[in-house]
């Protein structure tokens, strides 16, 4: 299943839940209330939130009960919208806690000129630099050195702390793409990195969650970049130095992970910082994304 954020275009319309299936959207709440209205679900049904915000506040409980619902979903007509008349948008409003992983690929280790660590390097984006698939990645004057990095996210389905590695995978909701857009100049001004890697509408998310149902390993994956068609990085998730699971394992023994959280899990190598000479993200260009099983992401860049 991949569930999408989304809301319609015209304006002030409220984000719902939704689920994608080719080129159309089928509203969550919409498909529940028809089942009810048809009489093959009881009036008295939990109603499964249309609010993405409470959706994800109960992750992984409001997953399992919209795959409960799709198995009555040839009972009644489908509540479909098409993808042209709504806007996708990052599939987590508001996460609570964005966690992300450094040098987590050894080839991106090594080029950039760095030592294999001995534990998962940390750090923080917020809010503010989050956007949707469908968004524009912002090109602030403030950096000459805009970089593109291609990464597999982890969102959090229920309450974790202190979570076995063997068990960790049952704390997911699901994998989403991130691109990890970072200010290089601004990133190594100091030895700490947020500066660089929270500017404002740079870091995409999406197009959507697939949820861990149906995609019940995420240890052998293609991650791939473009930019303007020409491929910048290509490898698989069987290279990460610290798995998901170990993630998820060390983040939940520092902090306690809510339901939305997410991480993202490192980059693997062929960013623009590494060429030579080094290619850096200019207004105009379009940045592709692919991981498998996932999906693709694309943004354009524009100036602030």
């Amino acid at each position: 299943m991949k569930l999408v954020r989304y809301r319609f275009k015209y304006p002030y319309a409220q984000s719902r839940m939704g689920i994608i299936e080719g080129d159309r959207v089928l509203d969550i709440s919409e498909l529940q209330q028809e089942l009810i209205a048809q009489g093959v679900l009881d009036a008295a049904t939990y109603l499964i939130p249309s609010d993405p915000q409470v959706f994800y506040q109960q992750a992984q409980f409001h997953i399992e009960e919209t795959e409960k619902l799709l198995m009555h979903r040839n009972a009644a007509s489908l509540p479909m919208h098409k993808r042209a008349d709504v806007i996708l948008e990052s599939p987590v409003p508001n996460p609570s806690k964005i966690i992300c992983t450094g040098i987590n690929y050894a080839d991106h280790v090594k080029e950039m000129g760095s030592d294999i660590p001995s534990y998962p390097v940390l750090f923080s984006k917020f809010n503010n630099a989050i956007i949707g698939p469908e968004d524009d990645i912002h090109h602030p004057q403030t950096t000459k050195k805009l970089d593109y990095e291609v990464e597999l996210v982890v969102v959090i389905g229920k309450k974790a702390s202190h979570v076995k590695k063997e068990d960790a995978l049952t704390y997911v909701a699901g994998y989403t793409i991130a691109n990890d857009v970072s200010a290089r100049d601004l990133q190594k001004r100091t030895p700490q990195w947020l500066q660089g890697k929270s500017l404002d509408h740079t870091t995409p998310i999406g197009p959507w969650l697939v949820t861990r149902s149906e995609l019940s390993d995420p240890s052998n994956l293609a991650i791939t970049s473009y930019v303007n068609k020409e491929v910048r990085q290509s490898s698989n998730t069987k290279h990460l130095i610290f798995d998901i699971e170990y993630l998820i394992s060390f983040i939940s023994s520092l902090m306690t992970l809510e339901p939305g959280d997410i991480i993202f899990t490192g980059t693997p190598d062929g960013v623009g910082l590494a060429m030579s000479p080094p290619q850096f993200l200019q207004a105009g260009d379009t940045v592709t994304l692919e991981i498998e099983k996932v999906g693709t992401l694309t943004n354009r860049v524009i100036d602030q």
